[in-house]
């Protein structure tokens, strides 16, 4: 299968809303109205419903590292790659909600994991760390994913490096306006509601 095709399937894959699959199905409300209007784990979280902000954090992750799986197994290491970052896509940018979905930080580890797991948990490693430090899921998220393409560089990992690198881009640019908010002091730390 070529890279395109890889490409079509992750971005369709990693384009599944769960975060309002899972809020509708448990009569919570359209996600999109809530909190910040997000449709990922925080803004689930947001609801009150831990068990529903767990669910769409692993299904989120679960979906790029999915697409990474069967891309490696079915067309090799560079159709993972084009998967795992379509997966991405498909998440900041849904087909079946106007193209606005989520800022891909959850699909983004998961992907990772599964294209390189010492790469993964050193990503994730980072994130907890940087979250332990400031208390601000949104820095933490930006320190772990823009480290990343080094990490992978520094390990070996061209290919994954180059990817890592557009995905960075792309939850950067998804992320404006908590960098906005950052810059102004007034990010929410950790288990504030808003």
């Amino acid at each position: 299968m070529s890279a395109v095709i890889w490409a079509v399937l992750g971005y369709l894959l990693g384009s599944v809303p769960f975060g309002i699959v899972i809020t509708r199905a448990l009569g919570l409300g359209d996600l999109r109205q809530i909190g910040s209007g997000n449709i990922g784990a925080t803004n689930v979280l947001r609801t009150g419903h831990k068990g529903a902000a767990l669910a769409t954090l692993l299904l989120d992750s679960g979906k790029g590292a999915i697409a990474v799986l069967l891309a490696r197994w079915l067309g090799g290491e560079t159709a993972a790659v084009v998967a795992g970052a379509a997966a991405l896509l498909g998440h900041c940018f849904p087909v079946w909600l106007g193209f606005r979905g989520g800022k891909g930080v959850a699909t983004f580890l998961g992907t990772l994991i599964a294209l390189y797991w010492p790469l993964g948990l050193a990503a994730c490693a980072i994130w907890l760390a940087t979250a332990l430090v400031t208390r601000i899921s949104s820095l933490s998220a930006l320190v772990a994913v823009g480290t990343s393409p080094l990490v992978a560089a520094l390990m070996g990992k061209g290919q994954i490096a180059a990817a890592a690198l557009f995905m960075a881009a792309l939850i950067f640019w998804r992320h404006k306006e908590n960098i906005a908010r950052l810059r102004a002091g007034t990010e929410p730390k950790i288990g504030r509601k808003t």
